[in-house]
């Protein structure tokens, strides 16, 4: 009733003859803009911080330095929109804050009565209106990666969408008000008036858009993390100038470390840069691996062999991994009973501790929270339970302990990665017993209370002997080499997609007992490298010479398309890795139907021709391919399934201008 009143008296005051205008434009309103620095102008209150490649705000207040007034915004009249969309990009260190912190809020005159805001609380989400509070749980902002959230409001409906994904939809008892009066109110950036619960990551956008849902307008997007409707200038230009009468100040910020030695380049590490004194180069830390900014180009001249690694019997699978403030490691899965993990010393690899396997198939190494872990996939069984067995790294022996037992049937991989910072395991079951190959693989996922792996979902397969897990922007996908179904080998293998809190078929490519996937990015494209094995259909021969194929994703179609064949010779391994910025991919051949000494091959990425070989390497039943560095160099590592021998080879380079 008042709302109607109010706009009669406008009426009254204005003339009815005059069009109906909303209260403020229906135009994207920044209100980032109104506290960061323009025209140049350095201010105390903020920081301007470069990480990850994009530029954003630290707020350093005092919260009044980071408010207006809601007046110049609301010019036609005094009611905050009914429908409108809020556009947000932040990014939250890691881990999560212990309080809770403010994006935004809008205060009502001088007192602290809030009438709108949005709040983050570890991992949630709160829209708050007056009273009321809509809560997404679960949004997995709090990783330490930029992240762009539109929160669009409508009757009863509030619906968020994060980095352009799956939107979530909340519907609440009571609509939104379409008479919540801004009259004298205020708005608060990063703060509720007060120093407690001061927003401490950064923002690099903070949109309102009155009238309208903001994400058709932001996505789809070729960076979703970073979709942009509205950016303040002083982000996107340097430098700031300080005040006449102060020294030189270049406030984007990123840590440097200045060291002839390769630091440790992990999630805490994310957005740091690292000049190499030998390489002489500047270096971006995305979390995994160190990316060239700026440096004279690396180029792959040549391979020599480094190292001969005597194994205890036939190695399957090696894994390489490191641990922070403690070194650069190597596990091997050994045939027969035993396997080792070996430690990088004065540039060699040397043994540090035996562990006792059953016909070990694979190693995988990952971390849950601050803990660090390996899994064995054993396919062999101990009095005649299959177990498959998670050790974790002792912080004070330095030793890896056995932490968990779980049942598997003649495992032969398993994969570890993280999805809305739940950690999950899943494991490739081969076959039951002689002959059953078509089994169920597991899928677990880690329980913090009991702080243990727990089964979360099984995925029938045929003969599994891998998991490569996988995201494209905000989607995750795990793709499972199928490579034998009791009858035949040509099978499909399928791609699954992260839906609903469980994998969905994506895609089904069909595979000749494949026996590896291999996911790599070049540039904005996404490739899948499958090893294909052997040939064997009904009629009983079997083909070792065969093509192993190379897919890309087809933005279009969303889907795996074929991109090149490449002939191997009972292919059991792909690795990608780089070198300055070439691209390479090495094949492990291990037999053509006659021998075991074959050559397995370096293949780079020259665009238009795609993968042409470029280096052939003598190997003798060759089954894995392992690419890492350190502190002199790039190194790859080839285990053997025909002896009892891996070879690390140190990979030449020069530099060229």
């Amino acid at each position: 009733m008042l709302l109607n009143f109010e706009l009669l008296l406008c009426c009254i005051i204005s003339g009815c003859s005059a069009l109906w205008r909303p209260c403020t434009d229906l135009l994207p309103l920044d209100l980032l803009r109104r506290v960061v620095p323009a025209g140049g102008m350095y201010q105390s209150h903020v920081r301007l911080v470069q990480s990850q490649g994009a530029r954003g705000v630290k707020f350093s207040g005092p919260p009044q330095a980071l408010s207006f007034p809601a007046a110049p915004l609301f010019t036609n009249c005094n009611f905050f929109p009914a429908e409108f969309s809020i556009v947000v990009t932040l990014k939250i260190p890691q881990p999560a804050p212990n309080r809770d912190e403010y994006i935004f809020t809008l205060l009502d005159g001088d007192s602290n009565q809030l009438l709108l805001g949005l709040r983050l609380a570890r991992d949630k989400l709160h829209f708050l209106c007056r009273s009321r509070r809509v809560t997404f749980r679960a949004v997995g902002l709090a990783d330490g990666r930029w992240h762009t959230l539109v929160l669009a409001v409508t009757g009863h409906y509030s619906i968020l969408t994060v980095d352009c994904g799956i939107p979530l939809e909340l519907q609440t008892e009571n609509p939104f008000p379409e008479d919540l009066n801004t009259k004298g109110s205020t708005f608060f950036i990063s703060s509720r008036r007060r120093w407690n619960g001061l927003f401490s990551g950064l923002m690099r956008q903070l949109v309102l858009l009155p009238g309208s849902d903001a994400s058709s307008r932001v996505c789809p997007s070729s960076h979703p993390r970073l979709s942009i409707l509205s950016v303040p200038e002083v982000l996107l230009h340097l430098p700031i100038k300080p005040p006449a009468n102060e020294l030189p100040l270049y406030p984007y910020e990123a840590e440097v470390r200045v060291s002839p030695v390769v630091p440790l380049c992990g999630v805490g590490e994310e957005g740091q840069l690292w000049f190499s004194t030998v390489k002489k180069g500047l270096f971006l830390c995305d979390g995994q691996t160190w990316i060239t900014m700026l440096q004279e180009k690396e180029r792959l001249d040549y391979v020599e062999e480094h190292q001969d690694l005597f194994t205890v019997s036939e190695t399957f699978d090696i894994e390489v991994f490191s641990i922070p403030s403690v070194g650069l490691f190597m596990a091997t899965a050994n045939r027969d009973q035993g396997s080792t993990v070996y430690r990088w010393t004065n540039g060699r690899f040397e043994r540090y501790q035996n562990i006792s396997t059953h016909d070990a198939q694979a190693w995988k190494f990952f971390t849950v929270g601050k803990e660090s872990f390996l899994v064995v996939a054993n396919s062999g069984g101990n009095g005649g339970q299959e177990v498959s067995v998670v050790y974790r790294w002792n912080k004070r022996t330095l030793k890896f302990v056995v932490y968990q037992k779980l049942q598997t049937h003649s495992a032969r991989d398993w994969e570890a990665f993280h999805i809305h910072n739940e950690a999950f395991l899943a494991v490739a079951n081969h076959r039951q017993g002689e002959m059953n190959h078509n089994i169920d693989s597991v899928i677990y996922k880690w329980n913090p209370n009991t702080k243990r792996f727990e089964v979360n979902q099984t995925i029938a397969t045929s003969g599994a002997y891998d998991w490569e897990f996988f995201t494209i922007g905000p989607f995750y996908f795990l793709v499972v080499a199928n490579t034998f179904n009791g009858k035949s080998t040509v099978i499909n293998s399928t791609i699954y997609i992260w839906l609903g809190g469980t994998f969905q078929p994506f895609q089904s490519i069909m595979t000749t007992g494949a026996i590896d996937w291999e996911m790599f990015q070049i540039g904005n494209r996404f490739f899948l490298a499958v090893a294909n094995s052997q040939r064997l259909d009904g009629s009983g021969s079997i083909l070792y010479n065969i093509n192993s194929t190379i897919y890309e994703l087809n933005m279009t179609s969303q889907t795996f398309v074929k991109f090149q064949d490449i002939t191997t010779s009972s292919a059991l391994d792909w690795e990608f890795f780089t070198v300055g910025d070439d691209k390479f991919l090495v094949v492990a051949n291990s037999y053509d139907g006659n021998s075991y000494s074959l050559n397995s091959v370096i293949y780079r990425w020259q665009g238009y021709e795609r993968f042409v070989p470029v280096h052939t390497l003598s190997t003798n039943g060759c089954r894995d391919w392992e690419f890492f560095t350190s502190s002199d160099g790039s190194y790859l590592i080839s285990s053997s399934a025909r002896q009892a021998l891996s070879k690390v080879l140190r990979l030449r380079t020069y530099y060229q201008h």
